[in-house]
């Protein structure tokens, strides 16, 4: 049996301020084609299907053209989506009712049985090959919010050990419906230790200081594969080559440049694991940035005047990141930039300046303590930020226009 694994797809976002639904048409476009292509007969979606918990009617309507398209190009293909943490669960499954007669299966919520107990049975899917026959069960886990998992007592770590014991609970029922020659693999979208992040992943909020993270022995080793979601970089975790996040789809942010976007596949026969293998999503829409590192405005400006011509269509132009190194405040930024810019064949999403870096303590931070802190006057803190900023001192003119702000609101108090 063929498999392939992706996760956050993140269909309805946008990159700074452009749609990307041409992008993530062109991804599910080529995702149909692979199944195709590959042979496969199980798609695992491991959640952050959408953006947003409330998706626009177009994302909705994408992603479920998408699954249509799916089991037309491959009429006995399963997909198996769970909830992310961007994802609505009661909105991810409100067709379920429609898809129960189908080969689709989506799992958004933790159930629980009249007793107060977790149903595992409703996250327990199985997996049938082409003869009809149970080849494998899927523990179809969402992501976990507060109180969908057990409670551990006397646990230092709630959300890590009641994850590892809800998994280590769904693995054991799941053995008793295994029998001889099949398999079980493992959805699961949440944050691993030891994870590497990528820079969009840093943005993303955690859910206790750390203390989500959870460790890879929390998925048994009898278990063939884990499919990952909710990390954007694609990774194998704990050096385990079946433990693994696929990674985001489209690039999330310009440190992705070089890197290449994919999803994973993997074979599993007579419940082995075999031929795990990546394969690499073609770039619809380029990442670009002038200069290669921030140079002053005026350099900056004379390499964009050297960038392309405009086309008639710009929905496949780059994404462009411009890189300045400024020596102090420059109001007209974005007009000089976009006036050199004007015309070309890139979308401006982001403008990085730099400053010259000053010098600071060996711990690279200047602390001040209460005593001092309130010694300080309005003004002191004020140059004192500009020289953090700006690496120079204040201006007289800005000091001067400081000064007459202070008065003004002196004046205003008294």
């Amino acid at each position: 049996m063929k498999i392939l694994h992706t996760a956050d797809w993140h269909i309805g976002q946008t990159f700074y301020q452009y749609d990307r639904t041409y992008e993530h048409q062109q991804f599910l476009n080529w995702l149909v084609d692979t199944i195709k292509e590959k042979d496969i007969e199980l798609l695992i979606i491991s959640g952050d299907v959408f953006d947003v918990a409330n998706p626009a009617a177009s994302s909705i309507k994408l992603f479920y053209s998408f699954l249509n398209n799916a089991i037309k190009a491959q009429p006995d293909l399963q997909i198996i989506v769970t909830a992310g943490n961007h994802d609505s669960a009661a909105r991810l499954e409100a067709p379920k009712p429609l898809l129960e007669s189908s080969s689709i299966h989506i799992i958004g919520m933790i159930e629980r049985k009249e007793d107060g107990s977790i149903d595992y049975e409703k996250m327990i899917v199985p997996v049938k090959d082409r003869q009809g026959n149970t080849a494998l069960w899927c523990l179809a886990i969402p992501f976990l919010r507060m109180g969908d998992y057990p409670s551990v007592a006397e646990s230092a770590q709630l959300y890590a050990d009641g994850v590892s014991a809800l998994y280590k609970e769904a693995y054991e029922y799941a053995l008793t419906k295994k029998q001889e020659g099949q398999g079980i693999i493992a959805m699961a979208h949440l944050h691993t230790l030891d994870a590497e992040l990528s820079d969009h992943d840093k943005t993303e909020r955690v859910i206790m200081g750390g203390i989500e993270f959870v460790p890879a022995k929390a998925f048994h080793e009898d278990i063939l594969y884990t499919a990952l979601g909710h990390i954007h970089k694609a990774q194998k975790i704990g050096g385990k080559e079946n433990v693994r996040y696929s990674g985001s789809p489209l690039p999330m942010s310009f440190s992705e440049m070089n890197y290449k976007h994919q999803v994973v596949t993997f074979d599993i026969t007579e419940g082995k694991i075999s031929e795990i293998g990546l394969c690499e999503i073609p770039v619809t829409t380029e990442l670009l940035r002038v200069p290669a590192k921030p140079l002053p405005l005026a350099e900056v400006q004379e390499q964009l005047l050297q960038l392309p011509e405009a086309g008639e269509d710009l929905s496949t132009a780059p994404y462009l990141e411009v890189r300045v190194l400024l020596e102090g405040p420059e109001p007209a930024l974005r007009h000089k930039v976009e006036t050199a810019l004007a015309g070309k064949h890139v979308r401006l999403a982001k403008i990085d300046v730099r400053y010259p870096s000053g010098e600071t303590e060996e711990n690279g931070e200047t602390t001040v303590s209460a005593g001092q802190l309130q010694e300080l006057n309005p003004l002191d803190i004020f140059k004192q930020i500009y020289r953090a900023d700006y690496n120079s001192d204040t201006p007289e003119e800005l000091v001067a226009l400081f000064n007459q702000v202070l008065q003004e609101i002196n004046t205003k108090e008294q």
